[in-house]
């Protein structure tokens, strides 16, 4: 690590995950500079990044860049000197990884790979990746800790692709000891800024709950589809570990601290769960969502999607251990949190 500030480089930045992780590193006083693609005229910051910089008072240094543009991302390592890469660009819905996997493997995977080579020929030999529990595939025990098998049971391509890219880092840190990886294996990030200035904004129709929820809630869609009901589970709807996404902000921020620490024996290759460590199924987030809205959500059960397990949650004490981190906030404050962000964000950013 160089004297002075920390920099690090944080790809897909522009994402959900992204901005809230960028307000935790600057609030941290870490330099940041941001990669993402994104459909936008040359130069233009997107609204969310806009909205970082007013709520830190900080400026970023924004670059509309595609991993797999491999000049592109030569140039801007030629530009600036980093410490670190927290690497959180990808495609990431399961069903969309189902039907159009070619596109899921070439993005995330190749996307990556041209990642790591511009990163050694530039010397930046740290990186935090956003990986996901999807690597653990069809539990074998529960809660899983960082000892469960990955790879081996994983139900759909976007959880192969993780578990592929996790392979590629331990390859890389065996072949080079100066190597180091540390990879976030997240169990389902929901909720908002508590501001209610940044959230989940995503495109087309959710793939993911609470963002549903919440659209429902504020009139933007007529009811919930809940694929499944007959789970072996308590009312048959998926379990799910779901994390706040502040605490997941706060975890790279100690995971980022953790690989750059001199005083500690960061070798090699590291996997932490990144969870609440507790499951709540989907009648119950729903449940919880209208207390905190104080409206109905209609319900409309319907067939299982491709690729979904019944259960999966999380034992996250190795984190606490090494990472010295927990996560703190409640599904309550994760429902009133992201209630906050679409009463104030009806249409998403657009609204601004």
């Amino acid at each position: 690590m160089g004297e002075g500030k920390i920099s690090v480089l944080v790809t897909g930045g522009a994402g959900y995950v992204g901005t809230h992780t960028l307000v935790q590193l600057l609030h941290a006083d870490i330099d940041v500079a941001v990669i993402d693609n994104i459909p936008l005229s040359a130069g233009v910051k997107p609204e969310n990044l806009k909205r970082v910089e007013e709520m830190t008072g900080k400026t970023l240094s924004f670059h509309n860049v595609d991993l797999n543009n491999l000049v592109e991302l030569q140039n801007l390592f030629k530009q600036r000197q980093f410490d670190c890469v927290i690497h959180l660009a990808a495609l990431k819905a399961v069903g969309d990884s189902c039907r159009i996997p070619l596109e899921y493997y070439h993005n995330n995977v190749t996307g990556t790979l041209v990642l790591l080579k511009v990163m050694k020929e530039f010397g930046v030999k740290s990186i935090v990746f956003s990986s996901s529990a999807t690597v653990y595939g069809l539990p074998s025990y529960l809660p899983m800790d960082e000892s469960h098998p990955t790879g081996q049971s994983c139900t759909n391509p976007y959880g192969r692709t993780k578990y592929f890219i996790e392979e590629i880092l331990r390859d890389l840190c065996s072949s080079d000891p100066q190597w180091k990886a540390v990879c976030l294996r997240y169990f389902n990030p929901v909720g908002a800024h508590p501001s209610g200035r940044l959230g989940e904004d995503p495109n087309g129709v959710p793939n993911n709950l609470m963002p549903f929820v919440a659209q429902v809630a504020v009139g933007r869609r007529p009811k919930l589809l809940v694929f499944g009901s007959d789970y072996d589970t308590p009312d048959g709807t998926g379990v799910r570990d779901y994390i706040h996404i502040m605490d997941l902000a706060d975890g790279h921020v100690a995971a980022t601290r953790y690989i750059l620490d001199k005083e500690k024996t960061v070798n090699g290759w590291k996997a932490f769960n990144l969870g609440l460590g507790k499951g709540y199924s989907v009648l119950e987030v729903v449940s919880c969502f209208q207390s905190t809205c104080g409206r109905k959500i209609d319900v409309e059960l319907v067939e299982r999607r491709d690729g979904d397990i019944a259960a999966c949650y999380s034992d996250c004490s190795l984190a606490a251990k090494e990472l010295s981190w927990n996560a703190k906030l409640t599904l309550n404050e994760m429902c009133a949190d992201m209630w906050r962000w679409q009463s104030m964000n009806p249409n998403g950013y657009k609204s601004s």
